[in-house]
């Protein structure tokens, strides 16, 4: 204790300081400007040289709001590359250049190396324009991709019909002033919940929200539930009486009450009915593909040949069959009665899966942190435990552009009106888009204490009305913005409502725009708004907070399937509606085991079990159990494999 008190005072004396700062000044050298990227970049100049002259001569570029100097300096290198200039004139442009780089252009103007400086501008406006096609700042006429963002919406004269019966659907006024009045009443009342839940918490309440000494909000972590021991011990007795159930006789029964197998018709054309073998070779090819057995084997299984399997594979379990089909399920498991035990089916949650893959793909991703080559699936569960919806998504792209499709699509009975996502899928313009369309999103966010709450008036008087919540209120809301951009706003919603544009290309494209887009700008002001009314009554209400904490169990259930099961993703490649799309096999874990057994439904079981079977004597012959708990818990609607790529699978 004696040296480190010594060691702590030598530290604290000015001389000390000074001589340490001194040696990491030497010893570390200044890092180059925006870490070296542009000097990189430079590096490869006469690469990229080889090709975007092409690009720009053959691509018609145009800009929107905000973009002027990037299209004329877009212009004056194109007639560079056309002329064969090398010196870029001094009437470019360069505003359009972001503060990250302009010390490059400065110091190369400066010095006078006019072969730098081209270098450097003509990096600058390619990184731009690329900037730009992704916020949509900057547009191709005639691409799908890069279109011009106001194309994916209703035209003003086809929107006009609609608005009156969109705003009496999802709740909204159709004028700007009433649309802020009403936001302004929702935002008092949260904020006077706030108020008396800060008021009547000192900062010795260690269980509760509070102000500490410092006026820095403090949410404490929720308290475990107290589960009475008898309610445990009848939940291990219910859990013992629920028999085992061979995964054939499972889905035998399920199409018995549902029907669920004439949804998977003939892709030339629906049939009057189903044949029993082809239902029969549906389910082989369901439970080959969702346990990983694979074709080949399943055919040596059940007795049914692998031509046979894999011409039913690619005839009858499509896409959208597969879609029909789990809203068939899901719509039976909404009528039982068991499942309102679990919830009313008002609301939902999702989160994101990794999957490891192996062979070429289009949508996976090398990601060190994952070990090699990965895909993400995103999925939509409600609250009643149903999965309604599963998109394949590229592993870098955010899960938060992809939150609201499965929701808007949801062909499924039940009535959600509320949807709940971790901090990765929840940003402002998500907050904006739900209310617009009348539903709510009601995340859990991490690190609240740096999440940035609005205001509608000035501090001073914001906190005479609110003497401690007023001081967590960052920002001030932008109405006049809003008021302007309203009916924009009420069009873009409808767009998304009615499917006349795709939620995951709007949220991704308004997310990466400039400040200069208005449109984009107000649907964020909007999303702030919603965004602090929502955590207004999160900190007010414990019983807010303890009822999404279900939802969390849902995605980490969802996340134990997908990680903790091992599972091994293989891309496979088929023909729908005249185009080629990827589509994937999960591969859960499984089990070579010796002896007489089935592939039971129950993710825990783990011994052989009877081998009699109603499918099929020979589809009871396999050796299979689970490795781990869970493991069988993907859902066979969910994935597909190709029959070439199933013929090297196994186990």
């Amino acid at each position: 204790m004696r040296n480190e008190q010594i060691y702590t005072y030598r530290m604290k004396s000015p001389k000390a300081c000074d001589h340490i700062a001194g040696t990491c000044q030497r010893a570390m050298p200044k890092p180059p400007l925006n870490h070296g990227r542009l000097s990189e970049l430079e590096s490869s100049y006469t690469y990229l040289r080889q090709f975007t002259p092409n690009v720009l001569a053959a691509i018609d570029f145009q800009g929107g709001p905000g973009t002027a100097e990037l299209m004329k300096a877009v212009a004056v290198l194109k007639e560079m590359n056309r002329l064969g200039g090398h010196k870029v004139p001094a009437e470019a442009p360069s505003g359009f250049v972001p503060a990250k780089y302009a010390d490059y252009l400065a110091k190369a103007r400066k010095s006078g190396e006019d072969t730098a400086y081209r270098h450097f501008w003509e990096l600058c406006v390619i990184l731009c324009l690329r900037d730009g096609l992704r916020s949509g700042d900057v547009f191709v006429p005639g691409s799908r991709r890069y279109a011009d963002p106001a194309s994916y919406l209703y035209t003003p004269e086809q929107w006009a019909p609609r608005r009156g019966e969109y705003c009496r659907l999802v709740g909204k006024p159709p004028h700007a002033a009433e649309a802020l009045e009403q936001g302004k009443e929702e935002l008092h009342a949260a904020l006077e919940e706030l108020e008396q839940t800060l008021a009547g918490a000192t900062p010795d309440d260690t269980g509760r929200v509070r102000l500490d000494e410092d006026e820095h909000l403090v949410v404490p972590p929720l308290s475990a539930e107290d589960v009475p021991a008898e309610a445990k011990a009848l939940k291990e007795e219910l859990a013992g009486m629920l028999p085992f159930a061979r995964i054939a006789s499972l889905l035998i029964e399920l199409d018995a009450r549902t029907h669920f197998l004439d949804c998977f018709t003939h892709a030339g054309g629906r049939k009057l009915s189903t044949s029993v073998e082809t239902k029969r070779n549906i389910l082989a090819v369901l439970i080959a593909m969702s346990t990983n057995l694979g074709l080949a084997r399943m055919s040596e299984a059940c007795g049914v040949s692998y031509d046979v399997l894999a011409w039913t594979m690619e005839w009858y379990v499509r896409e959208e069959t597969l879609r029909e089909a789990n809203t068939v399920i899901v719509d039976h498991h909404y009528q039982l009665g068991l499942a309102k035990v679990f919830g009313g089916g008002t609301m939902s949650s999702s989160d994101g899966q990794r999957f490891p893959v192996r062979g070429k793909t289009v949508t996976g991703r090398t990601m060190v942190i994952h070990g090699g080559q990965v895909l993400s699936t995103y999925t939509h569960v409600s609250d009643q435990w149903s999965t309604y919806g599963t998109k394949i998504i590229v592993p870098t792209a955010r899960e938060a552009h992809f939150v609201l499709d499965d929701f808007l699509g949801n062909a499924t009975d039940l009535p959600i009106a509320e949807h709940a996502t971790d901090s990765h899928g929840a940003t402002i313009i998500n907050f904006a888009l739900f209310d617009l369309v009348g539903k709510a999103l009601t995340p859990r966010l991490r690190d609240l204490t740096r999440v940035t709450l609005v205001r509608d008036d000035t501090p001073t008087e914001i906190a005479k009305r609110y003497p401690h919540a007023g001081p967590l209120l960052g920002a001030r809301w932008n109405e006049d913005l809003i008021a302007d951009c309203w009916p924009d706003l009420l069009r873009m919603a409808g767009s998304l409502k009615y499917g006349q544009a795709t939620a995951s290309l709007i949220v991704g494209k308004w997310s990466a725009a400039s400040r200069q887009n208005t449109l984009a700008a107000a649907l964020k002001e909007w999303g702030m708004l919603r965004r602090t009314v929502h955590l207004a009554k999160y900190l007010s209400d414990p019983a807010f907070m303890r009822r999404l904490r279900p939802v969390e169990g849902r995605l980490a259930m969802r996340r134990f399937q997908g990680l903790r099961a091992q599972g091994l993703a293989r891309p496979s490649w088929t023909r729908i509606d005249g185009l080629v799309k990827e589509r994937f096999l999960v591969r859960p874990c499984v089990r070579r085991m010796s002896g007489p057994a089935v592939v039971e439904a129950r993710p825990s079981c783990r011994g052989p079990a009877s081998a009699s079977g109603s499918l099929s004597a020979a589809l009871t012959r396999g050796c299979f159990t689970l490795d781990r708990p869970g493991g069988l818990a993907v859902a066979a609607v969910d994935v597909v494999a190709d029959p070439v790529a199933s013929r090297r699978g196994g186990s």
